[in-house]
């Protein structure tokens, strides 16, 4: 069945303008400045038309496996379903859930008790066609474990594992350079001091040992498939050097503008979080992702750990850090999908996938009126 919006503000990749947008299962069919006169025409009133939001790492998902401290949810499709529903609801139309592989050995150990689960919900669901929207896996590998290998190996070949990131969350380094904050983060999520210091004191005893034997491994594992890989959390110049040797394309959440700008220099793609957009600065000390924006030296958001900020940090990097709306858009459409190699979604063009968001602006709010994922409506 056709859809056709008229009287709609198109959020295009250099422009906003009021037109008419038709679409329907096969992909978009027209793009066209104007209203439209045809009686089936939905009057969209000026609300904002866009793609569907594409979102590359993810932690929403796990939480609702675990939605409260060592309660593990029985139904792992059910809770899967759940998380679809938000992703949906935040106008995300592709999403990387970013699953952890190995134990992080941190407040969020419980993450090796769920991963062989939450990898089935998302195969399950993936096959009985029952998600609103497009689900790929983001294979987060903790490098600092010592069951890494072993924990992702039975997956090397798995279909839906699209895009891998190194983790080093070695205590002193990348994002918990600064132990303070790691302190306030680990006794925030249940530690104790006691279990604080010695977490720090096994993480970095054992952790760069696992870190060396790991990073060549998973490296070796996957690249045969030529799936993207992510550094994560680069503070400095040999972090994204040592990425680059490796075959890394993008650059997660790096933690200094000099770690960016190595990476941007060096032909990495930067990723970065929109919470820390939306709140005006980072939770673990990390820089300012409105200041990497203002710098050009952001590439794309990442929603992290919540969903719903993809489209707040759109509105303020528009609004109080002048970057163009169409630019900022960019950020969680087209450039992340070229980044990861989708160039079948992105854009409102003719002949690509139909999959939109229509909202408005309520100041710095967006209220979300419906979402379509590939000509059907999932919100």
């Amino acid at each position: 069945m056709s859809t056709i919006l008229t009287n709609a503000r198109l959020i295009l990749e250099d422009e906003v303008v009021t037109g008419t947008i038709a679409f329907d299962e096969s992909g978009i069919r027209s793009v066209d400045q104007g209203r439209s006169s045809l009686p089936e025409a939905i009057d969209a009133q000026g609300d904002y038309v866009a793609p569907g939001l594409v979102e590359m790492h993810t932690d929403n998902m796990e939480k609702h496996f675990m939605p409260r401290p060592k309660v593990f949810w029985p139904n792992g499709l059910a809770a899967a379903l759940v998380h679809d529903a938000q992703m949906a609801a935040a106008g995300v139309t592709t999403v990387y859930d970013a699953i952890c592989a190995g134990t992080p050995f941190s407040a969020k150990d419980y993450r090796k008790d769920i991963f062989a689960d939450v990898m089935d919900a998302l195969r399950l669901g993936t096959a009985e066609n029952v998600f609103r929207i497009d689900h790929r896996i983001h294979m987060r590998c903790e490098l600092t474990s010592p069951d890494l290998l072993r924990d992702i190996e039975p997956y090397q070949d798995d279909a839906l594992v699209q895009l891998i990131s190194l983790m080093d969350h070695t205590p002193g380094q990348r994002q918990w350079r600064d132990l303070a904050h790691l302190r306030t983060y680990a006794l925030g999520n249940g530690k104790t001091e006691a279990e604080f210091e010695e977490d720090v004191s096994v993480r970095q005893r054992e952790g760069t040992a696992n870190v060396g034997r790991n990073w060549s491994a998973v490296v070796e594992m996957f690249q045969a498939r030529g799936i993207p890989i992510a550094t994560h959390d680069d503070t400095t110049i040999e972090h994204v050097e040592a990425g680059i040797a490796s075959g890394a394309v993008i650059s997660e959440f790096p933690t200094t503008v000099e770690a960016a700008q190595a990476a941007k220099q060096r032909g990495l793609a930067t990723i970065a979080g929109a919470p820390n957009v939306v709140r005006g600065g980072s939770h673990s000390g990390g820089v300012s992702v409105a200041e990497l924006a203002e710098k050009d030296l952001l590439d794309g958001l990442s929603s992290d750990y919540v969903p719903a900020s993809l489209l707040q940090a759109v509105l303020k990097l528009h609004g109080k850090h002048g970057i163009t709306l169409p630019a900022a858009m960019a950020k969680v459409t087209w450039k992340v999908a070229d980044i990861l190699g989708l160039k079948d979604r992105g854009h409102l063009k003719p002949g690509l996938r139909a999959d939109l968001v229509r909202f408005k602006a309520l100041g710095p709010t967006p209220v979300i009126a419906t979402v379509w994922s590939q000509g059907r409506r999932a919100f």
